[in-house]
């Protein structure tokens, strides 16, 4: 496979992840509200996770099967989050990120998410992206709205974490078609 791009938008440079990034996001991702978001992040976030976490992206990129980022800002290259595509396969693939908690409200994982679609329809020729998020955090599903997905349903007890069933919320959005995407 090929290298994987660097993408950028006005404040962000979106880069493949280095395994320097690895105590930051070891800070960023352990705490506690990121991990209460999300499905496959721990808490607390052992050391060498983070690591053997970076590790594992390259091979998913080289497979084809991922594309993940981490989301930097263009002004002082500081790592603030995570945005990325996952199980890539048959055209489709699901949107997944999270923003550190000093970096929230900023408007920056919204910024990134419309780049990151934007590259899965025109680069990786993806015609489906897809996304879910606690029913709980309304966060999560506002940056989905703000990049044009579907709310298309609701799931109660779709997942069980920590002993507690958990309702999701499913979204997704279409490829543009080509006289759709030059109207504005």
């Amino acid at each position: 496979m090929k290298h994987q791009p660097s993408l950028t938008t006005p404040r962000l440079l979106l880069r493949p992840f280095q395994l320097s990034d690895a105590p930051k996001v070891q800070a960023l991702a352990g705490d506690k509200d990121i991990a209460n978001g999300t499905v496959n992040i721990p808490h607390p976030y052992y050391d060498g996770l983070a690591g053997q976490w970076i590790g594992k992206l390259l091979a998913g990129w080289n497979s084809g099967e991922q594309a993940i980022y981490a989301i930097t800002l263009k002004s002082n290259f500081q790592l603030v989050g995570c945005i990325g595509l996952h199980n890539i396969q048959g055209g489709r693939a699901k949107l997944g990120y999270w923003i550190g908690v000093p970096y929230w409200g900023k408007g920056y994982c919204t910024e990134a998410a419309e780049r990151i679609t934007e590259y899965g329809f025109n680069r990786l020729s993806l015609d489906t992206i897809y996304g879910q998020h606690f029913a709980r955090d309304t966060n999560a599903g506002r940056v989905m709205q703000n990049i044009g997905m579907a709310h298309i349903a609701t799931k109660t007890d779709a997942i069980r974490v920590n002993m507690i069933s958990e309702n999701l919320e499913y979204y997704e959005m279409q490829r543009p078609t080509p006289e759709l995407a030059c109207v504005k």
